[in-house]
């Protein structure tokens, strides 16, 4: 997979044209945790920059094809990903999120507008345009396999179809894969050794206790850039410790050791040693792994030929990672952050395909 740095000073018309383009810009403008910036934050205003990189690459995908005549179904990206905060919902009065469906629609049909509704953004919902579709819904991923609490908007357009909707939500409801996904749970352990002991999420900057037990697994609520602290209750005793890198991974569904690359190199051919602070930050900032890639595994059933992705902002390679457990091809990555390069680099090189 090849990396791309900056992506500012990346140029569409000059990357790989892939089918897919996944980017949760950064969310610290959007977050109800940070100072509410919006869009026009230096940061989440960066979600244009993804929007700018997805119109030039589809402009050389028709000039490579014939120009606008070219079907729209084949235009490459046919499928943008969009993941970010639910704050994104309120952020600058609801504004912030009008925009981004706004500006999504726009990058088939330029002077569509998107009105704001009354009453504030659902957790869900689609719009379906001349020949484009898209959807979105907050997911929790507590509900899909990982012990924390953790909801994030899921957002996906379908610029060459209708199938926005159908990737995005099932026909039949969520009830089917709740109880799949909480047998799932059910066998995700983590901070707990199955010995009658309850588990609490506890914060050690605070003092406070933000989890709670449930089936004998640490739940948490994992705030991007902080560590928390493990509170073990059993009938003896009482533990309090950190939570470990390896935890911290489990927690997001990654596997065990994959942000441990010890000694590296950034951008810049600086050193630095291995530690767990980058490693906490990193993690903090990804997304959780199992609810993405059951979103990935429907979205490249509606490809009809070796599906490619591209990922921005990538953070720890978490899109890339469940694209190609579900079949498709990572081509290309950026990042704006050192040690996530580091890590994507490491489980995506450029000089071999990583098939895991």
């Amino acid at each position: 997979m090849k990396h791309y740095g900056d992506i500012t000073k990346i140029k569409g018309s000059c990357v790989p044209l892939v089918d897919i383009v996944c980017g949760g810009s950064p969310c610290q403008d959007l977050s109800v945790a940070g100072k509410r910036a919006g869009l026009d934050g230096k940061r989440s205003g960066l979600f244009m920059e993804q929007i700018r990189i997805i119109k030039e690459m589809r402009d050389e995908s028709k000039r490579q094809n014939g120009g606008s005549d070219f079907d729209i179904r084949h235009i490459q990206p046919r499928y943008m990903v969009w993941e970010n905060v639910p704050g994104a919902f309120s952020s600058n009065g609801g504004e912030d999120f009008r925009v981004v469906l706004e500006e999504t629609a726009r990058v088939v049909e330029s002077d569509t507008n998107v009105p704001g509704p009354e009453g504030g953004w659902s957790n869900a919902g689609a719009i379906m345009g001349h020949g484009w579709s898209i959807a979105w819904r907050v997911h929790d991923a507590q509900f899909w396999g990982v012990p924390q609490r953790r909801k994030r908007i899921a957002l996906v357009a379908d610029f060459g179809g209708s199938s926005a909707p159908e990737i995005l939500f099932e026909r039949s409801g969520m009830q089917r894969n709740f109880e799949k996904s909480r047998k799932e749970r059910e066998r995700t352990p983590v901070g707990t050794n199955g010995n009658n002991k309850v588990t609490y999420g506890f914060d050690p900057n605070t003092g406070s206790t933000f989890g709670f037990c449930w089936d004998k697994e640490l739940i948490l609520s994992l705030r991007a850039s902080q560590v928390y602290a493990v509170c073990i209750i059993d009938e003896k005793n009482t533990t309090i410790r950190r939570i470990t890198p390896n935890e911290e991974e489990r927690l997001q569904g990654y596997p065990d050791g994959w942000t441990n690359i010890g000694e590296w190199t950034d951008t810049k051919g600086k050193k630095h040693k291995g530690s767990d602070g980058p490693r906490y930050k990193a993690l903090g900032n990804s997304i959780a792994l199992p609810f993405w890639e059951w979103m990935a595994k429907r979205m490249v059933s509606h490809i009809d030929h070796k599906a490619t992705m591209a990922s921005l902002f990538d953070g720890i390679g978490g899109f890339p990672l469940v694209f190609s457990r579900a079949g498709c091809e990572p081509v290309w990555a950026s990042e704006i952050e050192e040690f996530p390069i580091a890590v994507t680099k490491i489980r995506f090189p450029e000089e071999r395909e990583d098939k895991e």
